[in-house]
């Protein structure tokens, strides 16, 4: 037996007249997005691989991975099948009296490849939520030991995320100016360098009993404008602070699952940290998702007969289901070898696109990471609020290519499915704008 709802609207018809894009734009608030400039957003209607598709029938190459949780590309089966499967047994139920199969199995993946000695998972739901976690489980480490640390230490140019917590642990721009006065204090210095190194680990030694934890996105800043720093000073400095106790925290949400060429930008590093932040291509940018592992020293400080020393943080979505079972699927596809292959294929693609780049005088600060490869354009003052961004999305749009650049500093962080033929053609595209530079 079927039942049929028929709906009632009376702008239907003049619902009908209009495009997906020019209804949106009566409806919707954008992230990120100034709205008075009146640029209509494009209406994507499908995806197949690393192509997304609009209402006209137009095709993109997703350069940027969606904001780069399409690890596996758009439209994946594998992934459809087995969010379906798992949307039919359990969708959703509560993370505290319950528990289910697929996020058991999921943090015992998890524990198994993550680099460190990790013991338990906590569940949230995106990237900033995961820094909200780690930044109150190392501030309560400290609390539930009646210690009082309280300072983050932080990177010059990290960025963590939109809400207070990630955006207090996130230096201070442009994302954070209307809400300066109300923001904990954070201590920022300067990633490490050859000339920087031993004034760095010097402040440490004199102020570390102030800090509670160190945040860093390892090797890799990506908001901030795909900044690089050298692996082996970072090293360094990790082994300083964990000598003095503080507590470190990794976060990989951006840098997790493949994007610097391992399946973790710790791996480079020889000193792991205390608590890890994942999310983005932790489901291959099917589902909202986020984890914060901590180590067993961690969770051993939140054990207690006193209940006030329980960690008390949780979201509606914890741990969904669908999401974890979304996240066992990427999962799979990363622990292919076909996968790790394609990974590979990429970061050479884009170090002889790095080659092929310097000879122009217009381009400086060539760089390259894994799947990642940035540059920056001589375009007046560097950073985000540099108006060449919304000129290369423009061009790369009327080109059949999505970039989205941070300021004037253009990347790309492919989906690792993108064809040979696709990545020459965000190149190419990419060397006739360099052109006009030069």
């Amino acid at each position: 037996m079927s039942i049929h709802i028929r709906r009632w609207d009376p702008n239907f018809g003049s619902i009908m007249t209009k495009s997906l894009s020019e209804r949106d734009v009566q409806v919707i608030w954008h992230p990120y997005t100034q709205h008075k400039n009146g640029v209509v957003p494009v209406a994507a209607v499908s995806g197949e691989g690393a192509l997304i598709f609009d209402e006209n029938g137009n095709s993109y190459i997703d350069a940027v991975s969606s904001w780069w949780v399409n690890i596996h590309g758009h439209g994946h089966p594998y992934l459809a099948e087995r969010i379906y499967e798992q949307a039919k047994k359990l969708e959703h139920i509560i993370f505290t009296s319950f528990t289910h199969e697929p996020a058991v199995r999921l943090a015992e993946r998890l524990l198994k490849i993550l680099p460190g000695d990790f013991s338990k998972v906590f569940y949230s739901d995106n990237g900033s939520t995961a820094v909200e976690v780690a930044v109150k489980m190392a501030i309560q480490f400290w609390w539930n030991q009646s210690r009082s640390r309280v300072k983050i230490l932080a990177f010059k140019n990290s960025y963590h995320g939109d809400t207070f917590g990630a955006m207090s642990v996130s230096s201070r721009s442009i994302f954070t100016v209307p809400f300066q006065g109300h923001l904990f204090e954070v201590i920022f210095i300067e990633t490490p360098t050859h000339q920087n190194l031993g004034e760095l680990k010097s402040f440490l030694h004199q102020n570390h009993s102030e800090f509670a934890a160190f945040i860093y996105e390892p090797l890799l800043q990506a908001a901030g404008g795909m900044l690089t720093y050298d692996a082996g000073l970072m090293d360094e400095l990790l082994g300083t602070v964990k000598s003095l106790g503080v507590v470190q925290i990794a976060d990989e949400v951006m840098t997790g699952f493949g994007r610097t060429g391992k399946m973790f930008a710790c791996e480079y590093l020889k000193n792991k940290p205390d608590i890890i932040c994942l999310s983005k291509g932790l489901t291959g940018g099917t589902m909202a998702l986020s984890v914060t592992a901590a180590t067993k020293k961690i969770f051993e400080a939140f054990l207690s007969e006193d209940r006030g020393k329980t960690f008390f943080h949780g979201h509606s979505f914890t741990a969904n289901p669908i999401a974890c079972s979304a996240a066992l699927a990427s999962l799979d596809l990363l622990e292919n070898e076909s996968c790790r292959d394609k990974i590979e294929f990429i970061s050479g693609q884009h170090r002889k696109f790095a080659d092929r780049l310097r000879k122009y005088k217009g381009i400086k600060d060539i760089r390259t990471l894994g799947t990642v490869v940035a540059f920056t354009l001589n375009t007046g003052s560097d950073g985000y609020m540099n108006k060449t961004s919304a000129l290369v999305t423009a061009r790369s749009l009327d080109a059949g290519i999505y970039l989205r650049p941070l300021g004037n500093t253009i990347y790309i962080m492919p989906p690792y499915c993108i064809t040979g033929a696709q990545l020459d053609q965000v190149y190419e595209f990419l060397i006739r704008f360099a052109e006009n530079f030069s």
